[in-house]
């Protein structure tokens, strides 16, 4: 017989992911953002009270709320739908047909076993099959995958599937090399590792492509 905690504890130190859709109750958007704040401040106002803080100092008394605001509006704000950026495309009337990389995205993210930060940065890329991106429009998509309880690999697969249904071409690849602070900052504390993801669709999971893509990342970008 499985030992469910010694398997879900087993999951959160492996990163494991089993889909790449942030596992959500149906109801989770019954609630408004408000009242969401409110639930929350008060839930966390009890963490601290267990932890044994005293919450009548001038340093703690808006703790409660300022992190719930933080969850809700801030770091976990890429749960909510109405928040997706607008991936608008445009016709490539100028004929680009070489692969496009956008090179060192930042990435800040929140780990969902442990709710630590995970920083890093995603090199993204595409080739045009007849529409092109605004570049803005990759940062901001990676924005709002990584605004959520993740695991790298996911976050990795949602922009990678996220630019091919805009683009409409399955030509699209994501690398995401970052660090993971339950991992730097708890249990083993290896302040050095850090963690690398790939998703690579259509042509660049021809190993030409996926060699380009490769050698234009480690690329030295001079100002």
């Amino acid at each position: 017989m499985i030992d469910k905690e010694k398997f879900q504890e087993e999951i959160g130190d492996n990163h494991f992911s089993l889909s790449a859709v942030n596992p959500l109750r149906d109801d989770a958007f019954d609630m408004s953002d408000d009242e969401k704040i409110e639930k929350i401040k008060k839930d966390f106002e009890s963490i601290l009270l267990t932890l044994g803080m005293d919450l009548t100092d001038d340093s703690l008394k808006g703790t409660p709320n300022r992190v719930a605001k933080m969850f809700v509006k801030e770091i976990f704000a890429g749960l909510k739908p109405d928040n997706k950026p607008k991936a608008s495309t445009f016709e490539n009337n100028y004929k680009y047909g070489e692969m496009l990389v956008e090179k060192n995205i930042i990435v800040y993210s929140t780990c969902e076993h442990h709710l630590l930060p995970i920083i890093g940065r995603a090199h993204v890329a595409y080739i045009s099959n007849g529409r092109v991106i605004g570049l803005s429009k990759m940062n901001r998509i990676v924005e709002y995958y990584s605004k959520r309880p993740q695991v790298q690999e996911r976050l990795t697969m949602q922009i990678v599937q996220e630019l091919q249904m805009a683009l409409g071409t399955e030509d699209v690849a994501c690398v995401i090399d970052a660090k993971h602070l339950c991992v730097n900052s708890r249990g083993i504390s290896d302040i050095e590792s850090s963690t690398v993801t790939s998703e690579f669709g259509g042509k660049f999971k021809e190993a030409q492509s996926r060699r380009e893509f490769l050698d234009y990342i480690k690329m030295e970008t001079k100002f």
